[in-house]
């Protein structure tokens, strides 16, 4: 029964799909088409919360601040151009996937490079965070009942994400395409229908334009000059939202078919052209419709609303469509599936970076390792339990979560911009770069590292005390984290390297095999001992008992077997001291002597035979591993549980048991040695076959 479960079910096959071969890399390769959705669903969907962060700044100073609107979308859409087109720089002149961090690494050093990435990786997961907590935002203001239950449809989408991910780039793309591509178009013609609607002098009205601000809670933002240029920056840091995101292309060049640079570029251009008409366009009709997106309801009005708040692109569907009309429904399904999904930009950029990260030894390896799909699994469950967690802590509320926003992203902008001067100005002088392109580079570059610039200090300043302080804290754990990284595996780089004291070939070869008493598990031990032919092998036997010591030399002598019994005292009940102390006596009296030392492990087929087994054998191996010159080697024995638990799908073999061998290996001779002892052969498997 239980095989037949673990042949038909395979709840891992089911999850992921069948296992990819290496070989199908290139298939996974991304066209522009599919390109768009997965690196630009973040850029793209932040339009439906960007501009409404920004109006619900500018209405705590009271509705005559919303009229500085215009002029801070303009200023929001000036930066991402420029941004746009230094990207498009990157792109052309670091292809590899590096983004920012190695444009940093190769132009300043490794240590603006660590500030990037720490920034950057930050930055992804707070992207997963706000995405996903706006997305349910826009789901509750259709479905109002399901407001209680906000955090556990937060972190359901979540997990959701990211078992899509897991199952390969492709098919996530595939599956984000629809609802990308369906939010663009209904945007577009809520705005196309706006136009139409305003030059027949149709009147549209938002539910909330009907809201009478309180002056006196206005005039606590505005009763100086300085709290009133501190409110417009502050709108305008939060309007910046709308630009994160805009880097993942940048980081996902690898993802892209050939020509890899220029798809990237093409699919940067069509992302930026989307998120600047869209972001225009909200904000005006979100002006014409005379919406009020509030903060505080019960200051700013003397109420508490009726319902949670109805999000501004909720509200402009309303004022265009027509409250509960079919492309209203349309436009907040869109909304929410996008922003929901908006994630799946950080479940690609993240990856990909953390492999970076990895392959300059930066991170563990662990994260350079592509899974069963060809994809970066373990950059995607490290992204997924950090944002589950924020959005425990801060219980999905968009508010909390942005102000963390961010601060990262335009830190790697900032670096990024300053390390492409530095590229410009090299290449310039080794002739790489023509004086023409250097000159263009620089005036863009330069002029987006001020804006970025900018930005940054603005951000910071206005944010800081609204919850910002706390990726002051994160991001230098994650620099230290990173850091340290690289150091430790430098330093065992250097321990481990081959150098001129480097010597080969040790002098004796001795056995030992552990003996506690006679069975079938410690005969084969002993019996591998004997087939491996060593130059000496003793049969060690830790006398922990004394009276059944004296039995067991007895036994050993009836048994006739031709191997000498040595048995170590042990006067406080000892296994592991006692044979350490007997091994490391050997290394001092032989020298380089190898030592192989054998133990039988008993292989079980219940995960609860494990609290009755091996726990003496595995203690040993532990202890033992930390004597120079010793090698240790488990000798399995199946008991007959595990006969029925056959990881390898195929029918046991005879001797299977005894042997604990998967496979029997054939017999094979090389019909010429000589030319045998320095062949190199390449072993192919197929990897393409389901487990």
């Amino acid at each position: 029964m239980f095989l037949l479960v673990n042949k038909t079910l395979k709840p891992k096959r089911i999850l992921l799909g069948k296992r990819l071969s290496t070989r199908k890399l290139e298939g996974e390769l991304l066209p522009k088409t599919i390109a768009l959705p997965i690196f630009s669903s973040d850029p793209l969907s932040s339009v439906a919360y960007g501009p409404q962060e920004l109006l619900m700044i500018l209405t705590l100073g009271g509705v005559s601040f919303l009229a500085f609107a215009p002029g801070i979308a303009a200023m929001v859409v000036l930066l991402l151009s420029v941004i746009i087109l230094s990207y498009r720089k990157v792109i052309a002149a670091y292809p590899s996937g590096g983004g920012d961090y190695e444009v940093a690494k190769k132009n300043i050093g490794d240590k603006s490079a660590l500030v990037v990435a720490s920034a950057l990786l930050l930055d992804y997961v707070m992207t997963v965070a706000v995405s996903i907590a706006s997305g349910t935002d826009n789901l509750i203001s259709a479905f109002p009942e399901l407001a209680p239950f906000r955090v556990e449809i937060a972190v359901g989408f979540v997990l959701f994400l990211c078992a899509i991910n897991l199952r390969g780039v492709r098919e996530s793309g595939g599956a984000f395409a629809v609802p990308t591509y369906l939010f663009i178009l209904s945007v577009l013609i809520m705005i196309g229908t706006g136009f139409v609607k305003l030059a027949m002098g149709i009147d549209m009205t938002a539910p909330s334009s009907q809201y009478h601000l309180h002056e006196d809670f206005s005039r606590t933002f505005t009763s100086t000059g300085f709290l009133v240029i501190l409110l417009i920056l502050r709108a305008f840091a939060s309007g910046s939202a709308a630009l994160t995101g805009v880097e993942a292309i940048a980081n996902g060049v690898p993802a892209f078919r050939e020509p890899k640079v220029k798809n990237a570029q093409k699919t940067m251009t069509w992302m930026g052209l989307a998120a600047v008409v869209m972001f225009s366009g909200i904000v005006f009709f979100a002006l014409n419709t005379g919406i009020k997106y509030l903060e505080n309801p019960l200051e700013q009005i003397g109420r508490e609303l009726e319902g949670p708040q109805l999000s501004v692109l909720a509200q402009l569907g309303i004022a265009i469509f027509g409250n509960s009309s079919f492309m209203f429904y349309v436009l907040q399904a869109s909304a929410a599936a996008i922003l929901l999904l908006a994630a799946n930009t950080a479940f690609n950029g993240f990856p990909l970076l953390s492999s970076v990260l990895a392959k300059d030894k930066f991170a563990p390896k662990a994260l350079l390792t592509r899974g069963d799909r060809l994809v970066y699994s373990n950059g995607m469950l490290s992204l997924t339990l950090a944002a589950v967690a924020f959005l425990l802590i801060y219980q999905a509320e968009v508010s909390r979560l942005i102000q963390l926003y961010v601060l990262g992203v335009f830190t790697s902008f900032t670096v990024g911009q300053l390390g492409m001067l530095r590229h410009w100005k090299r290449g310039k002088a080794d002739g790489t770069i023509s004086a023409r392109d250097a000159l263009s580079g620089r005036i863009i570059n330069g002029f987006g590292a001020t804006m970025t610039a900018s930005v940054l200090v603005i951000v910071t300043f206005t944010k800081f005390t609204h919850g910002a302080w706390l990726v002051f804290i994160i991001m230098p754990i994650l620099y230290w984290v990173m850091y340290n990284t690289g150091r430790y595996y430098k330093t065992i780089e250097a321990e481990i390297a081959i150098d001129e004291h480097t010597e080969f070939g040790s002098k004796g070869d001795y056995a030992v095999v552990l003996m506690d008493k006679l069975n079938k598990p410690q005969l084969k031990a002993l019996d591998y001992a004997l087939s491996s032919k060593h130059a000496r092998i003793d049969a060690v036997h830790v006398a922990v008992d004394p009276e059944r010591a004296e039995a067991f030399k007895k036994e050993w002598k009836e048994f006739g077997i031709k191997v000498p019994l040595k048995v170590i005292d042990s006067p406080f009940r000892d296994f592991t001291a006692p044979l350490t102390e007997y091994l490391e006596d050997h290394r001092t009296r032989y020298g380089s002597e190898r030592i192989a030392v054998y133990l039988p492990k008993l292989i079980v087929g219940h995960w609860w035979e494990h609290i009755f087994h091996n726990h003496r054998a595995n203690r040993l191996r532990k202890r033992l591993l930390y004597i120079r010159g010793v090698m240790v080697t488990l000798v399995p024995w199946k008991l007959e549980s595990a006969e029925k638990f056959n990881p390898f799908d195929r029918a046991p073999l005879p001797g299977d048991a005894r042997r604990g061998e998967a496979v029997r290996p054939k017999v094979r001779r090389h019909h010429d040695a000589t030319k045998a002892q320095n062949a190199v052969f390449t072993i192919k498997s197929d990897s393409d076959k389901d487990d």
